[in-house]
């Protein structure tokens, strides 16, 4: 649980392009928190949710080769 931001470790395994979305339990893209070329290697993506309701939400990265989800929930 975090409230209003929470920080994200992504760790990319290969160089390419990336998509990392939150999404609410409809489906709906709440935010981007990257899309493009990353480099191989660590990132921490922070997320200020102070402007979207308490509930839970998912975290989705996409690469070619990678695809990942979280889960979050949002405290106020």
């Amino acid at each position: 649980p975090f409230n209003p931001t929470t920080t994200m470790l992504l760790t990319m395994p290969v160089s390419g392009d990336i998509t990392v979305a939150v999404y609410n339990l409809l489906g709906q893209v709440v935010d981007i928190l990257a899309s493009g070329y990353m480099e191989l290697g660590t990132y921490n993506l922070i997320w200020d949710a102070s402007e979207v309701s308490s509930g839970m939400y998912f975290v989705k990265a996409q690469a070619v080769g990678f695809n990942t989800t979280q889960k979050l929930i949002l405290i106020k």
